[in-house]
């Protein structure tokens, strides 16, 4: 029961990172290689909110989720916007994508490394325990988990039940088909990855009240990131929250049951296994 709840609260934030991804690659199909640094980027907004200004770190919600829109909204403008426009097909703009936000990764470690240093950093908060089930959980992981279930619940309901969310996920479908039926794609497209991009600050503001973290970790939640979209199917959000509280689960158990050091490990197993057996993601159906 402990691993359980353990995995469902951690996968609970995982789901808010994954969702940034899936708006980034799903809709405006930019595979964003940087989108771990910009969830370090919003821990370290949430670490300076705390240690500088004694303030609870959800504050900086209020700045750096918009901060992180406009930051990614730039980039996509103006650095990532030529390449959608010269990439004659889907593949050439991935291709194009990975390379040119792999080396925006490493810029922006060199930032914040310069910035604020490339020691390991953390703060105290809501460091006690919370009962569930009769046994002890940390309440700043049972408070970032029902924040990102908020977020979650909110960006659902918002690409399900709005005229914007519903082109969003026209876009997502077929970009060509949204085109024909006056739908804005290249303006689209530049909102979801600001969008994605915001979310995946949030993610990092909630993440930081419970982990230590540095300036260089980003590539790994990167990769969880890719892992749970990849999972889930690409551009599915109800397939990027069951894929990420599958991925809190494994770690997890991992964790508990053999050796911390082989969550990484673990999390890579399962990627390969979904490559193997499920391409297409859980939701997602075979190409004929």
């Amino acid at each position: 029961m402990d691993i359980l709840i353990t995995g469902i609260l951690l996968g609970a934030t995982y789901a808010l990172l994954a969702m940034g991804l899936t708006l980034q690659y799903g809709v405006a199909r930019i595979m964003n290689l940087a989108n771990g640094e910009m969830l370090v980027a919003g821990a370290f907004g949430a670490f300076w909110v705390v240690t500088v200004h004694q303030l609870n770190p959800y504050v900086a919600l209020l700045f750096a989720g918009p901060a992180a829109f406009v930051l990614n909204w730039l980039i996509y403008r103006y650095l990532l916007l030529p390449l959608v426009k010269r990439a004659k097909n889907r593949g050439m703009l991935e291709v194009d994508s990975i390379l040119a936000t792999f080396g925006m990764s490493f810029a922006m470690v060199g930032i914040m490394l310069m910035t604020f240093g490339g020691d390991f950093f953390n703060y105290s908060f809501l460091a006690q325990p919370f009962v569930i089930f009769g046994s002890n959980f940390g309440l700043n992981r049972v408070v970032a988990c029902l924040v990102a279930v908020a977020i979650c619940a909110l960006l659902y309901w918002g690409l399900n039940a709005t005229r914007v969310g519903m082109a969003i996920r026209a876009v997502a479908v077929d970009p060509a088909s949204a085109g024909l039926v006056a739908i804005d794609v290249p303006k689209l497209s530049a909102f979801s990855f600001a969008l994605g991009g915001a979310v995946t600050a949030a993610a990092g503001i909630m993440l930081s009240t419970f982990l230590t973290l540095d300036a260089s970790i980003g590539v790994v939640f990167t990769m969880k990131a890719l892992i749970i979209v990849i999972m889930g199917g690409v551009g599915d959000v109800r397939g990027a929250i069951v894929a990420a509280l599958i991925l809190g689960l494994a770690e997890t158990a991992v964790a508990s049951l053999i050796d911390p050091g082989l969550t990484l490990a673990a999390a890579y197993l399962l990627f390969v296994l979904v490559l193997l057996f499920r391409p297409e993601g859980l939701f997602g159906r075979r190409t004929s």
